[in-house]
């Protein structure tokens, strides 16, 4: 048994100090920051340091759950996911499927490079051409809109209506390609010989991918679904802060723009630390439940 234990490490410890780097930024950056959670109960000051400030008990909880403006933001939150939900998260799984019914390998490796190439950017970049693509003014969006209706124009980003679809849209550019590379995977992984039964079992194309391929991927689906309900309280802050503007505010603020001027502009660190904390149960509780759901329905699940 040493032996083969000795043998094995001798082969393969490469493979493990490859991922000590991982494992120190989760030790350092996850793990490390635990004991600061006791600031949720505290009322932190840095002058008097973590373990020098005054408990409070549950107070900042209390604080967050009285502010009527809490629940407008946590709304908002959840409305913005709920449509990324229905929205983005099908898109990568069709993508793949159309990808892997291309042929043309050189139109196939063409495409995939295009369509991976704006997970890349910065929402700085993206942001901005967004705004430019659907200014009133000078945007291609609005001079089509324009010449079809008589001078109408819209104005996307100023629009209560339209505002959360181009978020999510705009989500759906910039990841969409990047999200299909698991689904590929999965799709690879499937026997060719299911594909030659229902060929010639008399199945076309659409019947295939009914019957073969997305059965083939239903385990990788649901566990990419159940990890994306661990982040319905979570919206990318830098998308936020690039398309939000002050006319759009009151369904673009979310939690991630609260606690920034809550914990940055305010230096109310106690109060955000709270709010972090009440996001990750409410993730969690939504994890086991999704999981829980999963396995039920599907025998599928990721724990």
């Amino acid at each position: 048994m040493k032996k083969k234990t000795a043998a094995y490490w001798s082969r393969s410890w490469q493979f493990y100090l490859m991922l000590v780097p991982v494992l120190l930024y989760y030790a350092i950056f996850h793990f490390g920051a635990y004991p600061g959670l006791l600031m949720a109960f505290q009322e932190f000051r840095p002058a008097r340091g973590l373990f020098g400030s005054e408990f409070v008990g549950l107070r900042h909880f209390r604080m967050i759950f009285s502010l009527s403006s809490f629940y407008t933001i946590l709304s908002n939150t959840l409305v913005l996911n709920l449509m990324n939900l229905v929205l983005y998260f099908p898109a990568p799984i069709i993508l793949a499927i159309l990808l892997n019914e291309v042929t043309h390998n050189s139109f196939k490796r063409v495409s995939q490079s295009l369509m991976y190439l704006p997970h890349f950017f910065s929402w700085v970049v993206l942001g901005g051409m967004v705004i430019e693509i659907l200014s009133p003014s000078r945007g291609i969006v609005n001079a089509v809109i324009s010449t079809e209706s008589g001078g109408h124009t819209i104005h996307f980003m100023a629009s209560r209506t339209w505002w959360r679809f181009v978020f999510v849209l705009s989500t759906v550019w910039k990841e969409v390609g990047w999200g299909t590379i698991i689904y590929l995977a999965a799709i690879a992984g499937i026997d060719s010989e299911l594909y030659e039964a229902a060929t010639i079992d008399g199945a076309n194309r659409f019947n295939q991918i009914w019957h073969v391929t997305l059965p083939g991927i239903s385990t990788t689906i649901a566990i990419l679904l159940i990890l994306r309900m661990g982040s319905v309280l979570s919206v990318g802050m830098e998308q936020i802060m690039m398309l939000q503007n002050a006319a759009v505010n009151s369904i673009a603020d979310v939690i991630p723009t609260f606690t920034y001027r809550i914990g940055i502009q305010q230096g109310r660190y106690s109060m955000t630390t709270a709010i972090g904390i009440f996001q990750s149960v409410v993730s969690m509780v939504l994890i086991l439940s999704a999981n829980k759901l999963s396995k039920k329905l599907t025998g599928n699940s990721s724990i």
